[in-house]
């Protein structure tokens, strides 16, 4: 049987970087070193033929806990809802007024960063409340 060593979460997007930088603030995530040879990461891209800059970035958790974000340049915009989405912890185990605050003042705070709000769905007896969002590039995501 075969087993999972790594997952890395992959990203289409017009603007990788920027889309990078993004979910960096959002979840304490950093911008990998360069590879070797390279002072940085402007010094690697201006390295790649014309048609490749800028077509790539990544961040990664610093504590090495969390999957390796990749985000790469499609030509393609984005056109419908995303089948599968990150869902950014912010209220465990809170519940009502309490869950509700956490994640208003988390999404006040990615709201400053360019993301946008979307819905709140709000508590339904089974489920707790959570916030549907969108990165700066209008892909879908929760606060939960």
């Amino acid at each position: 049987m075969a087993s999972v060593r790594q997952v890395q979460v992959t990203f289409d997007c017009a603007e990788p970087e920027r889309v990078a930088r993004f979910w960096c603030a959002v979840l304490g995530y950093v911008v990998p070193p360069p590879p070797p040879g390279f002072a940085d990461w402007d010094a690697f891209d201006s390295a790649l033929p014309p048609e490749r800059q800028g077509s790539a970035f990544a961040c990664v958790d610093p504590t090495g806990a969390g999957p390796r974000l990749f985000f790469q340049r499609v030509p393609e915009g984005k056109v419908v809802k995303n089948r599968l989405h990150l869902d950014v912890r912010v209220g465990p185990g809170l519940v009502g007024e309490q869950r509700l605050a956490a994640l208003e003042a988390e999404c006040a705070r990615l709201v400053a960063l360019g993301a946008t709000r979307v819905r709140l769905l709000p508590a339904d007896g089974h489920d707790e409340s959570c916030l549907v969002m969108q990165d700066v590039e209008g892909n879908e995501f929760c606060l939960d």
